[in-house]
């Protein structure tokens, strides 16, 4: 499997794939990352990866953007979800007509986001 992780916060990219091979399920996974947006569908579009997990406030192109350029272009990642300190009903809302499986709060747990992730499932 591999996961693609978006974020302008190199820290919190760490935290997220710390998070992630903790779990029994993700730890095996191959690690990518992007540092917005923009990268990512870059990364995207070349080889796409079994999961993107994005912030969504991000210079160049917000987590929100890319999702929509992918679903505008007619790519669509077998899992894409968002794990941002902001969460609000609109927000989720947003997220979910776009094309997301889940949004995951900031802070979270591993097993918080493992739970995410096997509900998108």
């Amino acid at each position: 499997m591999k996961i693609l992780i978006v974020d302008d916060s190199k820290a919190m990219r760490m935290i997220v794939m710390r998070a992630l091979k903790s779990t029994s399920t993700y730890g095996d996974a191959e690690m990518l990352q992007a540092v917005d947006g923009k990268e990512a569908l870059g990364m995207i579009e070349a080889d796409p990866p079994d999961l993107v997990l994005s912030d969504w406030n991000m210079p160049e192109m917000s987590g929100i953007e890319l999702l929509q350029t992918l679903g505008e272009r007619g790519i669509i990642p077998p899992t894409f979800g968002f794990v941002t300190s902001e969460h609000t009903p609109e927000m989720y809302d947003r997220a979910m007509a776009a094309g997301a499986q889940f949004l995951v709060s900031k802070p979270f747990t591993p097993e918080s986001l493992e739970g995410a992730l096997a509900g998108a499932a």
